[in-house]
């Protein structure tokens, strides 16, 4: 029996990566370096800050460069939150037959909550999520399963009656950890490197209204 759904934001919900993007390749151009294209961006989106810096730098977090790089890329990126930030297709016709159903909805990101407030409050939903928990709500961020924890207890559902619905190997592991029914989010952030069947979704989907093919009547 479900009793809530519970989705990650970017790459799941939200088509973020061309914001992402612009902030790098705003950084990029400043100092007369090439722009990435967006065919190497869309994959690393749900990766954020570390995964673009290592694409638009070639460099990881142990660089004494990267905090530096780090805080100009959230400077860019705050002040261009949602430029092209769009819902994907389908997540509102889901949100609104989720709510017909009687079934409330949530947010687990693991996007700060300094960007995710102000984006959540720009989209268009047709119904309010009854939880959004970001990377800092908790003091911890996924794989860590706390978050999830947390919102279920939010909703007033037991964990094991929450599904959640992420496009990254780590949205996987912590809905797993915490009992919930996990599903995979095809048309998300997914590199050509990642493993997608090794991360152990209970259940695939390729378009989010595909989820209600799969919800108990």
């Amino acid at each position: 029996m479900v009793q809530a759904v519970l989705f990650d934001l970017d790459g799941t919900l939200a088509d973020t990566a061309a914001d992402l993007g612009g902030a790098l390749n705003r950084m990029l151009l400043e100092e007369g370096l090439p722009p990435q294209p967006y065919a190497a961006i869309r994959p690393l989106a749900s990766h954020g800050v570390r995964g673009l810096l290592g694409l638009g730098y070639g460099i990881t977090p142990e660089h004494p460069d990267f905090e530096r790089l780090r805080e100009r890329f959230l400077a860019h990126y705050e002040t261009h939150l949602c430029d092209e930030t769009r819902l994907f297709d389908g997540i509102a016709p889901l949100i609104e037959a989720l709510a017909q159903r009687g079934l409330p909805w949530g947010i687990v990101t693991n996007k700060p909550m300094r960007f995710t407030d102000p984006l959540v409050l720009r989209l268009t939903w047709p119904t309010a999520p009854g939880v959004v928990v970001s990377a800092d709500t908790v003091g911890v961020a996924k794989p860590d399963p706390r978050p999830m924890r947390y919102a279920a207890e939010t909703l007033g559902v037991a964990p094991e009656r929450c599904w959640y619905v992420g496009d990254a190997e780590r949205d996987i592991a912590a809905g797993r950890a915490v009992g919930m029914k996990t599903v995979l989010a095809n048309w998300g952030y997914i590199a050509s490197t990642d493993l997608p069947l090794s991360w152990g979704a209970d259940v695939g989907i390729d378009h989010p209204l595909d989820l209600l093919l799969h919800l108990p009547k």
